[in-house]
Formats: structure tokens, C-alpha cells, sequence
């Protein structure tokens, strides 16, 4: 997309809107910037042709097609081109609800994502910039929810990035997984589950703990209650018998972790559930 334009509607009167779109444009020649304290309003670029650095905090991120960028207001950062070429389009932005939004949206640190595809956020900046070009009276309300889509876009993008990563660990991971399904019961070793996935034992701990949220033995633990639970329910095996169906090494300790994360013991629940 060829554009060598820059409009900053003034607009005082629609501040009050959630989101209000106070700049729009891009360069296919962007130049250096340097703004070390910052920019006033919140910034989103993507990248079309050719490549670049982005600079902030002690960090260095290469910019090329198809990366975004958003840039908290009052953020220091630069960035500049390493290709002669390098077209950047961008939006700025604020609002009365800008901050709130962005803060649930954990947008609230400089962040740089890819996407192979860009149509989808092209096609929102266009429409952006022709309705500041061609309709005077109603461009900053139809701004505004086009601003928020924006947003809601670019977040979308960090989501997929995030959700591809963990789709990968949990492919890794998936050997580990099912094993601890299939053999709840039985004792099951750390090391032995590193060596299905592939990885050393340290590895597999921090590995499983990021992707899961929990610790493998917290995660073997839950199976195992899960399991008891369901046992105490549609069985009339005694509390030893299913503490050992289950893996537990007795029914004390199963007692024991049952109320923990229950808050009754095994008996109280099967009683208060069959009632």
C-alpha cells in the first residue's frame, strides 16, 4: 500500500469518547524517529515492505513485513529503517475509555507481534483513512469503533502468537499427558516423563509448569482426585479401596489430600452427594 500522507484530525469535542483516533498515515520511506520521552498518544504501526529496528528499554526488535507495534503513550522508544525502502503505516489514538481498555487488555508495555496475514488490519486502516478523508461531519464517531476493532486486532494477533506457542509445548508435552491419564494409578517417575517428552527432568518441570499452569505431581494429583471423586459416587468401594484403585499409598494420606482441596473428607462428600 503506497501512502505518503499524515492527517491529525482536531477534533477537541470528541474527547469524551471511548476511543478517539488523533493521527493516521505511513510512509514508504519512513525515516528515523527518536522520542526519548515518549509520544503523547498511544501508537500502533505495521510494517508493509522492507525492514527496520525498533529500539526501547534496552531492547532491540527487528521490524519487517508483517510486524505490528504498539507503543504506550509517554513510552521512550526509536525506531529506524535498515532497508532504504521501508513502509510503515500507523494510527495514534486516545480516549476517555483508551487506558481503561488497554489495561485489560494487558496492553500496557511496548509489544511487537507477526502475522503473515495483514489483510484483515489493512483493510481497517483504510477504512480509517478514507473516512477522515471523505466524511468530515461523522469521521471521528466512525473512528472511534473502528479504533477499538483496531485494538481489538492487534491484541488478537499476540492471542494467536501465544495460543501457537503453547499449541506446540502441548504437542510436546502430549506423550507426558497421556501416559499420566492412561497410568494415574500406578508410580509414576518425573525422570520417566522427561523421557517421553524428549527433554531432561528440570526441563520437563519448567516446560509442564508454562504450559499447564501447574506442577506435573499437582497435575497427577488432580487426576487421581478426579478419578476418587467419581468412585466415591458411582461405586461402594470402601475409602482404602479406591485410594489404592487410584494411586494414593494409603487411605490416610488420601484422606488427608482429599480434604485439602475439597474441604471434606471422602466420606462427608460421597454422604453429602448421594443425599
Amino acid at each position: 500500500m503506497k501512502l505518503e500522507a499524515f492527517i491529525y484530525p482536531y477534533a477537541p469535542e470528541l474527547a469524551d469518547l471511548p476511543f478517539r483516533l488523533t493521527g493516521i498515515g505511513g510512509s514508504s520511506w519512513q525515516s528515523r524517529i527518536s522520542r526519548h520521552k515518549g509520544y503523547v498518544w498511544n501508537q500502533i504501526l505495521f510494517c508493509t515492505d522492507g525492514c527496520g529496528v525498533l529500539e526501547y528499554g534496552g531492547q532491540r526488535e527487528e521490524i519487517s513485513a508483517g510486524s505490528f507495534i504498539f507503543l504506550p503513550r509517554d513510552v521512550p522508544h526509536e525506531y529506524y529503517p535498515v532497508t532504504e525502502r521501508w513502509e510503515m503505516l500507523w494510527i495514534t489514538f486516545d480516549g476517555k475509555g483508551s487506558d481503561e481498555t488497554l489495561a485489560l487488555l494487558g496492553l500496557d508495555k511496548i509489544t511487537v507481534t507477526h502475522t503473515a496475514d495483514i489483510a484483515p488490519m489493512e483493510a481497517l486502516f483504510e477504512k480509517m483513512l478514507n473516512s477522515q478523508r471523505t466524511d468530515i461531519i461523522y469521521s471521528g464517531y466512525t473512528c472511534s469503533g473502528l479504533v477499538y476493532e483496531f485494538v481489538l486486532g492487534f491484541r488478537r494477533l499476540i492471542t494467536t502468537d501465544a495460543d501457537r506457542t503453547r499449541s506446540r509445548r502441548l504437542s510436546l508435552l502430549m506423550p507426558a499427558l497421556k501416559y499420566m491419564h492412561d497410568h494415574f494409578a500406578e508410580d509414576i517417575s518425573m525422570s520417566y516423563l522427561a523421557e517421553l517428552t524428549g527433554v531432561t527432568p528440570q526441563h520437563f518441570c519448567r516446560l509442564f509448569r508454562s504450559t499447564m499452569n501447574t506442577r506435573p505431581n499437582d497435575h497427577l494429583t488432580e487426576l487421581r482426585l478426579e478419578n476418587a471423586r467419581r468412585l466415591l459416587l458411582d461405586s461402594t468401594l470402601s475409602v482404602a479401596e479406591i485410594a489404592a484403585q487410584c494411586g494414593f499409598r494409603d487411605a490416610g494420606y488420601f484422606s488427608t489430600v482429599f480434604r485439602r482441596r475439597t474441604n471434606v473428607s471422602p466420606v462427608t462428600y460421597r454422604r453429602n452427594r448421594n443425599v
